[in-house]
């Protein structure tokens, strides 16, 4: 697999530890993290699309490949 680019790994992390404090949030904290989780997301993502398309790989590949160096690096922060 070809190498991903630190920011997408930073990115997808970032999107991870966002998504990991929604637990245990009662409904108007949630909505608020949830929020901050889809901005980290939707970055990531946009990074996955710019990349895929500066290199000619697919979105999914990428985005694939990013997670993987997430979960390959740390351990879950969601769990």
């Amino acid at each position: 697999m070809a190498e991903i680019p630190d920011e997408l790994v930073e990115l997808e992390r970032s999107a991870e530890e966002e998504r990991a404090k929604l637990a245990g949030l009662g409904d108007e904290e949630r909505e608020a993290q949830r929020k901050r989780w889809r901005d980290a997301a939707d970055k990531f993502e946009a990074a996955v699309t710019k990349h895929a398309e500066a290199t000619g790989r697919s979105r999914d590949d990428v985005r694939a490949a990013a997670r993987k160096a997430v979960r390959n690096a740390e351990e879950d922060p969601a769990e």
